[in-house]
């Protein structure tokens, strides 16, 4: 008899998808998967007829939340706090059925970090996934350390101050520095961190080319195993898992623009922007003369469930532009016509348009983002940042740089050798698939 993984992702798009990449790598090793999911965000059963998924009924703890970003935070502690007890119902459900395999151990998000304590009780090993970069492991050690120096909340005079630990960050790089509870941050990174202490190890959706270095500092601190596995999307069909319907007319859209013209805009599953700010996007869009592709997912202009384009905007770029509630992104990057990609920096689209050589515009918002986007920027140097105020001049600007300058030329011949250095490490001899049967080698002497 083989062996089964329980994995336990966050309901969110961003962690969902990796943690079902995982479970496709891990399934087609002989290993079967049982999945563990919330109402919020809950995933469609039915697109994964090889999984057991088990329901943890977090309705009424969902419930006291908006869906708004400035909620997450909150929402992630209230899950931590209340949902013990309903996964250990749900997991000692699933231990005792003696019609299943043996479990080899429990996978779950580093976000999920009260349930570490939980599986240990029950003699459960656990894997930690981390969803976004090793650097942010690094990001999220130091932050508690920077605030107990009462450097956060950052004064305004300190925003641009390097963070000597974590070169080349500023202040302002940190995550979520702005508007946000701290002391929330505080705990959460803390009892995080030391939650991965805990665990077996962790695997983390990257590759050595561009996080050996921060894999290795992580190590110094925090010495678990860590096998990075990244980037897991090129290891496994594409996830059938979005949240939101799939606009895929974009994709014959593409079919009649030129190779390397059309610049890709999307910010994501959770982020949002005020209608001022929503306005200058279309119109530095419409002002570039650029073709475009430009994702206006509902519910993402701030105040309003309807979003409707700015007053003759539809005219104005008639022929060269198609807006859409939601894209097939993977594919959308993979176009020969894609020539840019102006994006928010969410790791998972970072790491996208790494693997298909799409230098980026980089519009950081919240989390993770603005250090992700300052690697971009200065460690890889693969895209240029557009920063501050929002202005329709600004954006043309920086479209401009990108798509038709000499330094957008540069930026792009720097892509094009970190796509072959992601390219490299997915073959049988390269180091994310080393990795992977490092790890599949390391789940089977449970």
């Amino acid at each position: 008899m083989g062996k089964r993984v329980l994995l336990f992702p966050l309901p969110y798009q961003g962690h969902i998808n990796p943690m079902l990449e995982v479970a496709a790598i891990l399934h087609s090793r002989g290993f079967s998967i049982t999945i563990f999911h919330t109402n919020y965000n809950s995933i469609d059963s039915t697109k994964y007829p090889s999984y057991r998924f088990v329901l943890v009924d977090d309705q009424e703890i969902s419930s006291r939340f908006r869906p708004a970003v400035e909620d997450s935070l909150h929402r992630l502690i209230a899950w931590n706090n209340s949902c013990e007890q309903l996964f250990h119902d749900c997991l000692t459900s699933v231990l005792s059925d003696k019609c299943e395999e043996p479990v080899a151990c429990l996978i779950r998000d580093t976000h999920w970090y009260n349930l570490e304590y939980l599986a240990n009780r029950l003699g459960v090993p656990t894997l930690v996934l981390r969803t976004g970069s090793a650097a942010t492991l690094n990001w999220f050690l130091a932050f508690p350390r920077l605030f107990e120096k009462g450097l956060i909340p950052v004064k305004e005079s300190q925003l641009d101050m390097p963070v000597v630990e974590l070169e080349p960050l500023r202040m302002r790089d940190l995550p979520a520095v702005g508007n946000c509870r701290h002391q929330l941050l505080h705990n959460l990174f803390t009892h995080g961190m030391e939650a991965i202490r805990a665990s077996s190890g962790v695997i983390i959706n990257t590759f050595d080319a561009i996080d050996h270095k921060d894999v290795e500092k992580f190590q110094k601190e925090i010495p678990v195993a860590v096998f990075c596995i990244g980037p897991l999307h090129k290891f496994t069909p594409p996830a059938s898992s979005s949240l939101l319907d799939q606009d895929y007319s974009c994709l014959e859209w593409l079919e009649t623009q030129a190779p390397s013209s059309v610049l890709y805009v999307s910010f994501g599953s959770l982020a949002c922007m005020n209608y001022e700010e929503f306005v200058e996007t279309a119109w530095g869009l419409a002002n570039s003369g650029q073709p475009f592709i430009w994702v206006v997912r509902p519910g993402s202009i701030l105040g309003k469930d309807e979003v409707d384009l700015p007053e003759g905007f539809t005219e104005a770029t008639r022929g060269n532009s198609k807006v859409v509630s939601w894209a097939p992104q993977q594919e959308v990057l993979a176009h020969t016509a894609v020539g840019a990609f102006w994006t928010h920096n969410g790791w998972n689209s970072t790491l996208e348009a790494i693997c298909e050589g799409v230098p980026m515009i980089c519009r950081p918002l919240f989390a993770d983002q603005m250090g992700n986007a300052r690697y971009v920027t200065h460690v890889w140097k693969v895209g240029i940042e557009l920063e501050g105020k929002l202005e329709r001049g600004k954006i043309e600007n920086a479209i401009k740089r990108l798509m038709k300058d000499e330094e957008g030329a540069e930026i792009s011949q720097r892509m094009r050798a970190l796509k072959n250095e992601a390219s490299c490490c997915i073959k049988s001899d390269g180091s994310s698939s080393i990795s992977i049967d490092k790890l599949i080698h390391f789940m089977s002497s449970f």
